[in-house]
């Protein structure tokens, strides 16, 4: 299998910090946003990556990351996305990279408290499909919601005024290799954008969909200036407690 971090748009919710680099490059605590996912996919076992990003900011990333020795990779790829055609579409720019394999895809401004490993390796025991983690939460008319049935998630529906459950999608997605060919039929939402969301109901529709319940907390760092803060304060409260264990 191989990595996939998201690292694209414009960041224009998190302005004036953003009019000089990417916010996926912003700190939050100790390091940058972006080193969290990499170490994230590291952990789970993943040792070949691609970073796409986009912008005026992109050669940063090079700058930064160089080829991922410091992570312990064998590879580090990036990809450019122009314009802000959504997450699915710069998933698409990685085809080439995915050669066949299984992907584990992570946006770049989703921070996770504890391993994914475990359900990285439930995914490679399935024989196809893809395979989401949710987690429940006070708002889930601000994310894209999951609605359950037994063991089976039935829809996902982005960001509903009414919400039938609390289970928000969390920003890590695993696919077998179809879903590239998935992406090739997705016409741009109202937002001019191929939604992920779309990819993961075509899986759905195939009932080649699996879930589970996401470990820990769950920070989405890139939403607002607020939520840039309060994941720092999450991040940092974690290092202390470990240092002092």
């Amino acid at each position: 299998m191989k990595g996939i971090v998201l690292a694209g748009g414009l960041g224009t919710r998190l302005k004036p910090l953003t009019a000089i680099t990417n916010k996926h490059l912003l700190p939050v605590y100790a390091k940058p946003m972006i080193y969290y996912p990499i170490e994230t996919l590291v952990e789970a076992g993943l040792d070949d990556i691609m970073i796409v990003t986009g912008g005026q900011h992109a050669g940063e990333f090079l700058r930064l990351l160089g080829n991922g020795k410091e992570f312990g990779l064998t590879g580090l790829r990036y990809a450019y996305q122009a314009g802000e055609g959504g997450i699915a579409e710069a998933l698409g720019l990685a085809e080439h990279f995915a050669d066949q394999d299984r992907v584990i895809v992570m946006l770049g401004d989703n921070i996770v408290e504890k391993s994914i490993r475990p359900d990285v390796e439930a995914f490679a025991e399935q024989p196809r499909g893809a395979k989401i983690l949710l987690k429940e939460v006070p708002n889930p008319q601000e994310f894209g919601v999951a609605e359950v049935e037994g063991d089976r998630v039935v829809r996902i529906v982005e960001k509903p005024p009414s919400p039938k459950t609390n289970y928000a999608v969390v920003g890590i997605y695993m696919y077998d290799a179809r879903v590239f060919d998935i992406i090739k039929t997705l016409r741009p939402s109202d937002r001019g954008e191929l939604e992920i969301t779309d990819v993961n109901n075509a899986y759905i529709e195939a009932a080649e969909m699996t879930f589970a319940f996401l470990d820990g907390w769950w920070a989405d760092a890139g939403e607002s200036c607020e939520a840039l803060l309060r994941t720092s304060q999450i991040v940092a409260e974690r290092a202390r407690r470990d240092a002092a264990s």
